[in-house]
C-alpha cells in the first residue's frame, strides 16, 4: 500500500520552515518503495515550490493572499486532498495549521498531523488560536525540548500528543565550505535569516561597535525589521563596516564568507542556520533563548550570552575571534554533534514511524 503524505505550509519561500518542508518531502519521496510525498503552500508560489517542483514532487500554492480567501483556501485545499488521494496531512506553522484543521473536516477521512515551530510569545492570539485548531491534530509534531514546553503550556496539548522531531541536513552538502583564514581581513560576523524584530539584529549591529575597527558585520536576509537594522546602522555609526547582502539561496554562499555565525535572537524554534554553520565549521555565539539552546551547548559546540545585551554579545564574539585553540574545539565538537543528533540519516526514520 501506498502512502501519500501532503505537506502544507504557509508559504514556500526562502526560510527555515520551507527549508525543512523541502528537504522532507523529496527525501521521503519513493513512490516504488510506497511513499508518494506533495507538497502545498498557502501563499503564492516561491522560489523553494521551484526547488521542489525540479526534483519531481508535485506542487500546489492556493495563492491565499488575505484573510478574505480562507474559504477559498479551505475549498481548495479539500479538492486537492481527495483528488491527490491523501491519507496523511502534514501542516506547518499557524495559518497553515488552521486551514488544514478546517479542510479536514469537511468530510474528508485523511489523518492529520500538525507541525508548530516557534516559541515567540507574539503575536499573542496566534497561540488560543493554535489551541484551539490543535486539538483536531492527531500529533503535534515539535522540533525542539523548547517548543514542546511551548505546546504543552500555552497550547495544553498533552505530552502523549506531542512528538519532538529535530530539524536536520546533510553535513555532506556543507562539508566543501572552506573557512575564511584567520589572516583574511577584514574579520566578518556573519547573521543569516529573516529579519524579524524577534532576531534582535540591532543588538548585533549595537555589539558591532564595541568591537575593533577590522571586525565587519555581513547581514543576509531580508524582512520586515530591515528599517529598525538600518536605523541601528546609522545610529551607531558602523555603516562602513555593515554590508546588508539581501535574500541567499543557499546557506553556504553565506557561511564561505564570514569568519563567525551571529544569533541574537529572542526566541527560536530551532535554528536551522545553527547546526548549517557547526556542519561548515564555522564558530557560532548566540543568545541563550528556547530553541538556541537546545541546539547550541554553551562552551561546548558555541558560546552562549544573555538576550538584548548587546556588550556580553561583543565579548563573546571577541573571545571567539581571538582565540584560535578556542575555536577549534568549539568547531570540531560542533561537527560531531550534528551527525549525532541533527542528520538527516538519524532524523528520517523517525518521521516515517510518525508518517
Amino acid at each position: 500500500m501506498t502512502r501519500r503524505v501532503l505537506f502544507f505550509v504557509t508559504d514556500l519561500e526562502i526560510g527555515g520552515t520551507p527549508t525543512v518542508v523541502r528537504e522532507l518531502a523529496t527525501r521521503l519521496h519513493d513512490p516504488t518503495g510506497g511513499w508518494q510525498m506533495d507538497v502545498a503552500c498557502l501563499s503564492r508560489w516561491g522560489p523553494v515550490a521551484d526547488e521542489i517542483a525540479s526534483r519531481g514532487l508535485h506542487v500546489t500554492a492556493l495563492d491565499a493572499r488575505s484573510p478574505a480567501d480562507l474559504p477559498r483556501s479551505v475549498a481548495r485545499l479539500s479538492h486537492l486532498l481527495h483528488a491527490r488521494q491523501t491519507d496523511t496531512l502534514l501542516s506547518f506553522l499557524l495559518h497553515a495549521n488552521v486551514i488544514a484543521t478546517l479542510a479536514t473536516r469537511c468530510g474528508t477521512t485523511v489523518r492529520l498531523l500538525q507541525s508548530i515551530q516557534t516559541t515567540q510569545p507574539r503575536p499573542a492570539w496566534h497561540w488560543p488560536l493554535q489551541r484551539l485548531v490543535s486539538q483536531a491534530a492527531d500529533k503535534i509534531l515539535v522540533p525542539s525540548p523548547s517548543v514542546a514546553d511551548i505546546a504543552h503550556h500555552r497550547c495544553h496539548v498533552p505530552h502523549a500528543r506531542i512528538v519532538i522531531l529535530p530539524n536536520a541536513i546533510d553535513p555532506a552538502d556543507f562539508a566543501t565550505i572552506t573557512p575564511l583564514a584567520d589572516s583574511a581581513s577584514p574579520r566578518v560576523i556573519g547573521f543569516i535569516g529573516r529579519l524579524d524584530p524577534v532576531k534582535r539584529i540591532p543588538d548585533l549591529v549595537a555589539a558591532l561597535s564595541h568591537l575593533p575597527a577590522n571586525v565587519h558585520l555581513h547581514i543576509w536576509g531580508a524582512g520586515p525589521d530591515l528599517p529598525n537594522v538600518l536605523s541601528a546602522i546609522d545610529r551607531f555609526q558602523v555603516r562602513h563596516r555593515t554590508l546588508l547582502h539581501g535574500r541567499v539561496p543557499r546557506p553556504q554562499d553565506a557561511l564561505s564568507r564570514m569568519h563567525l555565525l551571529a544569533l541574537p535572537s529572542a526566541a527560536e524554534g530551532f535554528g536551522l542556520v545553527l547546526i548549517e554553520a557547526m556542519a561548515a565549521r564555522i564558530p557560532i555565539v548566540a543568545t541563550n533563548v528556547p530553541g538556541i539552546r537546545d541546539v547550541v551547548t554553551d562552551t561546548q559546540t558555541g558560546l552562549l550570552v544573555p538576550p538584548a545585551a548587546p556588550i556580553a554579545l561583543a565579548a563573546a564574539i571577541a573571545r571567539v575571534l581571538a582565540d584560535t585553540s578556542l575555536r577549534d574545539r568549539l568547531t570540531t565538537a560542533a561537527l560531531a554533534d550534528v551527525h549525532r543528533r541533527f542528520s538527516w540519516n538519524r532524523v528520517l526514520d523517525r518521521y516515517r514511524a510518525v508518517l
